[in-house]
């Protein structure tokens, strides 16, 4: 509801001026967002559903570069909303329905509710992920962008494309949004492999049913006519139904003779092929999917699926919750990934002793890493080796002074 009364509230009026965006290609910015051909391959949904999880595990936070230097801003109004961007999700929850659209349509859309202070600046209350049936790009006389959604429910809307936030996936294309030409995933390639797969597996449930079909024939050594061949069909039929032991009884007039079925499955390695196929459209490997991966290939997984989707992530935001004064002063929005992501024990260790060594970590960021809870007591406290400290201690201020330069004032003058 308060998503409703904002765009009620703040949506552009119908204006007679208002055209088709301009595209250089001639298409009319018109785009239905329907992409769910592919998703009924379960190969396909566990592809996607490995890329979201590991995705929702990014931790967004704004920061303020300074020079080479970046200052995170822990109480501003915009790290409180990445914490939780709205009423009813959390961060994890936005996150999720964000790359599950962004994956289904190849866009994903994100609205941001705000309020005008007495300055006039917005100060923004929510973030709501939506999901449009139809988008449409507008364009006023002078130029400015504008964008038309439809819903399920029949209701349409029209914002500044300025107030919205836009992740497109595969980016090439078109110029206004993600996949191929019309703004919707291209998945000709990939169907071609998913009907492959399909055949396979159709053959595969097929000979599974031959083989519970028939196994084998009774012969008689004695001539029947139709009334007492029907009569002992039944017969043979109701003992096969009764049989739990495996063996069936017959008198001395009948002869039962096995069918040799072998059943030919289709075999592993072709399944695999076709498997990694599907998989490999989405850049997620057997060994992510199952699970069962080592450091190596989940940083190539990282570095390949995963970090350029968090960085124009994290671009897209930026750019829907900054002004242009706020981005020259360096204020940003980035997702940063799990806290060591990559590190067994033993790397994490060999990772702190250098940390320590150079007083770069705090005491409890050694404490949390390897799965112990902060304390308050040490709140603040740098962690630092022994041998440094005294190190440091034991000099003189004389040498404290040559080795830093002498002290400056907040001019950079001695």
């Amino acid at each position: 509801m308060n998503l409703i009364e904002f765009i009620n509230k703040f949506k552009k009026p119908k204006n007679d001026n208002m055209k088709y965006a301009e595209m250089l290609n001639g298409y009319i910015p018109i785009f239905s967002q329907f992409g769910q051909d592919i998703y009924a391959s379960d190969v396909v949904q566990q592809a996607i559903s490995c890329l979201v999880t590991e995705l929702t595990k990014v931790n967004p936070f704004h920061i303020r570069k300074n020079g080479s230097d970046l200052v995170p801003v822990e109480s501003s109004t915009i790290q409180r909303l990445l914490n939780q961007p709205n009423e009813r999700m959390t961060q994890s929850d936005f996150f999720e329905k964000v790359f599950w659209q962004l994956f289904l349509n190849y866009n994903a859309f994100i609205i941001p509710t705000y309020v005008r202070n007495n300055k006039g600046d917005k100060e923004f209350t929510a973030l709501y992920p939506i999901q449009p049936t139809d988008v449409t790009f507008l364009q006023d006389p002078k130029g400015k962008l504008g964008i038309k959604f439809k819903f399920f429910n029949g209701y349409e809307t029209i914002l500044a494309y300025s107030d919205v936030i836009h992740i497109r996936y595969r980016y090439s294309i078109n110029e206004l949004m993600g996949g191929n030409e019309f703004g919707q995933p291209d998945n000709k390639a990939l169907l071609k492999t998913l009907e492959l797969n399909d055949t396979l597996l159709q053959g595969v449930a097929k000979a599974l049913k031959s083989s519970f079909s028939i196994n084998g024939v009774i012969k008689y050594n004695t001539l029947l006519d139709d009334g007492k061949m029907e009569k002992n069909i039944k017969a043979i039929e109701e003992r096969l139904s009764k049989n739990e032991s495996g063996f069936l009884p017959l008198d001395i007039k009948g002869e039962y003779i096995p069918l040799q079925n072998k059943i030919e499955l289709v075999d592993a390695t072709t399944l695999k092929f076709i498997d990694e196929k599907i998989l490999r459209n989405w850049g997620v490997s057997l060994p992510i999917l199952t699970g069962d991966y080592t450091k190596a290939q989940y940083e190539a997984f990282y570095q390949k699926s995963l970090e350029p989707i968090i960085k124009k992530t994290g671009e897209a935001i930026t750019m829907g919750l900054f002004t242009e004064r706020e981005k020259g002063f360096g204020n940003a929005v980035v997702l940063y990934p799990h806290e060591l992501i990559f590190m067994d024990t033993g790397q994490k260790i060999d990772l702190f002793d250098l940390l320590v060594d150079s007083g770069s970590c705090y005491k409890n960021e050694v404490r949390t890493a390897f799965g112990m809870k902060p304390l308050p007591e040490l709140v603040g406290q740098i962690a630092m080796s022994s041998n440094k400290t005294n190190a440091e201690n034991n000099k003189t201020d004389e040498q404290k002074n040559n080795e830093g330069g002498g002290k400056k004032d907040e001019q950079g003058v001695n």
